[in-house]
């Protein structure tokens, strides 16, 4: 294998106007990395798998908007997040295959219904409800969350969202307040409701919306993540025609990178 890629960072200019931050790793046919919530470009898993991925694809992983070294223009619509997709894919060549991670994979589904230049779709535990066993999320939770934002209790928000959404257990969410992570969560707690906002009222799965994908998509899970997760994505591999699931063992929703890369690897290059 080649040594360690070159990085190098570039910006795309989406629809609105917002400035979309890159990095891009590699060369050969674009893969574009879209973060689930918090993350930004230069998460561990992100690095990690753009890293791997180098030797033969050109990896694009940015910042979505609100976020890192990127800008963001209100009001917030899921519209203008496909469109700062599109402007890194037209950065990148104009077309590519997209990897999608948690509430990222909601985002890619939405992206690939409306862009045609995504070639492959590879996708993450996309959080979607199916059945009862899902935490019970409020209709407006993207207004709560807002409303929590703009009253000045960021802390409050994020620790809403991992409680409630992510069903962090309350005494570990207290334990992550005295970490260098805390601050990095508050400073982009209003993009929490971004990500309520892609995956819609109540996380529900827009199996009508996503049946109009007519691309290649791979579905992954963890074997040891929550059994609602594992639901979600087989509900989304049988609304996709065409699409496949696979269930990775020994893995929960952070899923290590070496575990991730070779079915990216392998579906990607196909």
């Amino acid at each position: 294998m080649p040594g360690a890629a070159r990085v190098l960072s570039g910006k795309a200019v989406s629809a609105d106007g917002t400035p979309i931050v890159f990095d891009a790793y590699g060369s050969g046919p674009a893969v574009i990395l879209v973060a689930g919530a918090m993350m930004e470009r230069a998460h561990p898993t992100l690095t990690g798998v753009a890293a791997a991925l180098a030797p033969w694809f050109t990896v694009c992983s940015y910042d979505r908007r609100g976020r890192g070294d990127s800008g963001d223009t209100p009001p917030y619509a899921v519209e203008r997040e496909v469109e700062d997709l599109a402007a890194v894919m037209a950065a990148a060549g104009g077309s590519a295959m997209v990897f999608g991670g948690s509430s990222g994979a909601a985002l890619a589904l939405e992206a690939a219904v409306r862009l045609p230049g995504i070639a492959k779709l590879a996708l993450w535990e996309p959080p979607y409800h199916v059945d009862d066993s899902a935490p019970a999320l409020p209709d407006d939770f993207a207004a709560q969350l807002t409303a929590l934002v703009e009253a000045g209790r960021r802390a409050e928000a994020v620790e809403r969202f991992l409680v409630e959404a992510a069903e962090v257990p309350v005494e570990a969410v207290a334990g992550m307040r005295g970490h260098a992570f805390w601050a990095q969560a508050e400073a982009v707690a209003p993009t929490l409701a971004y990500e309520a906002a892609v995956l819609g009222p109540g996380n529900a799965l827009p199996d009508g919306r996503i049946a109009q994908i007519r691309r290649p998509v791979l579905v992954l899970n963890g074997e040891d993540s929550p059994g609602w997760m594992r639901n979600a994505g087989a509900a989304v591999a049988a609304a996709v025609p065409g699409a496949v699931h696979r269930v990775l063992e020994d893995q929960a929703h952070d899923v290590a990178v070496e575990a991730l890369v070779p079915e990216l690897l392998e579906f990607f290059a196909l």
